[in-house]
């Protein structure tokens, strides 16, 4: 499972929220980003450093990028629809995919984001089995 590489990365390698979902959706997913192209993923988190848009769910947006575009977002079907359902997942969650509004929600200081971790593990591999299976019917 997804939440298995992540909880590797987030507490061993103790990265950020957005570096842990792609550096585990790279494991998982075989995208074939290399250490150098993760580091661009930093300062996503916590909400691109600044409580906006959660980590997570750009990481999650980033994942599925990988997946579904071959070489230009606009000239990918696929991308704007399952992308729309990430972020309406988040939504029906959260009620918002800010990170301010996330982390007051599930923040512990003892495993300060693990919990958004967790659930973001949870949508993107619904997501993209839900997606994928839409795709090929």
């Amino acid at each position: 499972m997804l939440k298995d590489l992540c909880e590797k990365y987030y507490f061993e390698g103790n990265y950020n929220c957005a570096e842990t979902i792609i550096r585990a959706g790279n494991d998982y997913y075989g995208l074939g980003l290399h250490d150098r192209d993760m580091i661009a993923f930093g300062g996503f988190g916590a909400g691109i450093q600044t409580g906006n848009t959660c980590g997570a769910v750009l990481a999650g947006v980033s994942v599925l990028s990988m997946r579904y575009i071959e070489a230009k977002a606009h000239e990918s079907a696929d991308i704007k629809p399952v992308t729309r359902m990430l972020i309406q997942r988040f939504n029906q969650k959260y009620g918002s995919v800010l990170c301010k509004d996330i982390k007051a929600q599930s923040f512990k200081p003892e495993i300060r984001c693990k919990n958004t971790i967790d659930v973001a593990c949870d949508i993107l591999e619904e997501v993209i089995a839900e997606y994928d299976k839409t795709a090929s019917n």
